[in-house]
């Protein structure tokens, strides 16, 4: 199978490209405008996987000209951060995440490609979200027994929570994205699965402020830079399920392998709650692994479309596919900390 992976210079998209290379099963090329500070590191490792690379822009159609015909996409680009527009204009944002799917779409649709959409859990509404009771522990809020909105509990968020509501701008073009998909599968009959991923991390991601916290996390440990808490009390007990990109990888393969029995398929796909984990816990984890405590400022004031918890409730595409993750929150951590280690000179001017 000849697959394409676009935004594959990314962090997810590099990942991903690399472990199915590793597979022997695909010939591979990646579709990547190296817009992210640090993609341009991963050039080398594609190669390295005989990855064939094309810098090319998703928002540009005529970019794709240059893939040829592929069996399979995995969608992998986006303007990833959920602060996106709020201060600036949302252009970049509406042209990569939107148009580029719909550009995506129609290089399926001429190619008869199956795609798999890679969404996120930021398509559920903040203010529902942030509504739903909660208990607060001595590390960490967690959510109560007793909910009252469909699709949550205390293990967190199904497809069923309620998508009416205010979101975010890259939550609404994530979704807005779903819904294209969704109208192409039927009215074009291609094949195509969406995975509303939670907080993806691992090796070769550059986090920042805004997206990919785990890593600036164990970075600004190892490094000794400082860091916030930000909102809910200044306290650092809001919480993320965090998911392995190799975990990730597993899940694909599946689906890829029975692409009938998942086509027109929405799944929610993270960590859960074993893989959950507060910014205090993290911040333990970090400790742990450089020796290092750094000064970490506490602000009461909420940021523009933040959320207490967010735990992944898996047990659709559990029920469908017999995945479940396996990577522990300790094991990516000590994964991240190896890296940022044995790349220090390379990574600090990026993640310092």
């Amino acid at each position: 199978m000849r697959m394409l992976v676009t935004g594959g210079a990314g962090f997810v998209g590099s990942n991903l490209a690399i472990e199915f290379a590793k597979s022997g099963k695909y010939e591979i090329v990646v579709l990547d405008n190296l817009r992210r500070r640090g993609s341009e590191l991963n050039i080398s490792r594609l190669k390295e996987n005989g990855i064939e690379f094309i810098h090319g822009d998703i928002r540009n159609k005529e970019d794709f000209n240059d893939v040829g015909k592929a069996d399979i996409i995995i969608e992998c680009s986006a303007e990833p951060s959920i602060l996106a527009g709020f201060n600036s204009s949302p252009e970049y944002l509406l042209n990569t995440n939107l148009l580029g799917t719909i550009n995506c779409l129609e290089y399926a649709r001429k190619h008869k490609t199956d795609i798999i959409f890679l969404s996120t859990s930021r398509v559920y509404p903040v203010k529902t979200i942030n509504s739903l009771n909660f208990v607060e522990m001595q590390t960490r809020f967690e959510l109560s027994n007793r909910q009252s909105i469909h699709g949550t509990s205390f293990r967190g968020y199904t497809e069923d929570l309620p998508l009416n509501g205010i979101r975010t701008l890259y939550g609404t073009t994530k979704l807005a994205s779903e819904l294209i998909i969704q109208e192409y599968i039927d009215m074009y009959k291609i094949r195509g699965v969406v995975n509303r991923c939670g907080v993806l991390t691992g090796s070769w991601q550059m986090g920042k402020v805004d997206q990919g916290f785990v890593v600036l996390w164990m970075a600004r440990h190892y490094y000794q830079k400082p860091l916030s808490y930000i909102g809910f009390g200044g306290k650092g007990k809001q919480v993320r399920d965090i998911l392995h990109v190799k975990d990730l990888y597993n899940l694909l393969e599946v689906e890829i392998d029975n692409m009938d029995t998942h086509n027109g398929e929405v799944y929610n796909v993270g960590g859960g709650p074993e893989r959950s984990v507060s910014l205090l816990e993290l911040t333990k984890l970090c400790q742990k692994y450089t020796g290092n405590s750094i000064p970490i400022e506490s602000i009461f004031e909420d940021r523009p479309g933040d959320i207490r918890v967010y735990i992944t409730d898996n047990s659709k595409v559990t029920g469908r596919t017999g995945w479940r993750p396996e990577i522990t929150v300790d094991q990516t951590m000590e994964e991240i900390y190896n890296w940022i280690k044995n790349n220090s000179e390379l990574l600090r001017p990026i993640l310092s």
